[in-house]
């Protein structure tokens, strides 16, 4: 059971995402929090959370400097940041601050999902709006074919191919499962094994690697 804190300032908000995660089956909500000082003085009383999911805007302590607070004092609580804004350069500033998640408030269910059982295991997840939007970034700055690497040869399956063009193109886990009639879970472990082949550490790394080496079309 993966164990959560939900840090969010408004109610409806919170309320809405804590109903989503009840009914994933494998995720527990150990507590809520309006703000970081509330945070942190429920870690100082002894909650134990495996993730801290937070609001970036809120009053009193905000979203990155809870991030930057857990990452000196709590390095062992993953935090995943929530925000209304799109921006690749909050994203960077979010990881920089030790973040291992960021999503838009728009994502997805399944994402939501997908996003905080891979960061439990270990791994860091940027959702699949600003993947994309770093990838038509790097399209920008390549422009006329001139990537920073040449192609290369993962030994791929075709069926690894298939997934890592949907990845590309910003299909979530589950949407591709519909699209190759496959499980969510066995998508799950494409996108993994493509990380681990490729060597990056998530999957906005894999999109970049991918584009820079013309993996994906």
């Amino acid at each position: 059971m993966i164990k959560v804190v939900l840090v969010e300032d408004h109610l409806v908000v919170r309320n809405g995402i804590k109903l989503l995660l009840d009914a994933a089956g494998d995720i527990e909500i150990v507590a809520e929090a309006e703000n970081g000082n509330e945070l942190i003085n429920m870690l100082e009383n002894g909650i134990k959370p495996d993730i801290v999911i937070s609001d970036i805007n809120m009053p009193l302590m905000d979203g990155l400097e809870v991030t930057s607070f857990l990452a000196s004092h709590y390095p062992s609580i993953k935090v995943i940041l929530l925000s209304m804004l799109n921006t690749v350069e909050q994203m960077l500033e979010a990881f920089n601050k030790g973040a291992k998640g960021y999503l838009v408030k728009n994502v997805g269910f399944s994402e939501l999902i997908f996003a905080i059982q891979h960061v439990a295991e270990g791994g860091r997840y940027v959702c699949a709006e600003l993947s994309m939007m770093m990838v038509d970034k790097l399209a920008s700055s390549s422009a006329g074919g001139k990537y920073a690497y040449s192609s290369i040869d993962l030994d791929l399956s075709e069926r690894e191919v298939e997934v890592l063009q949907l990845i590309s193109e910003g299909y979530t886990n589950m949407e591709i499962a519909d699209k190759l009639f496959l499980s969510k879970r066995t998508v799950e472990g494409h996108r993994q094994s493509l990380i681990n082949k490729a060597k990056v550490k998530n999957s906005a790394e894999l999109i970049k690697f991918a584009v820079q080496h013309h993996l994906v079309s």
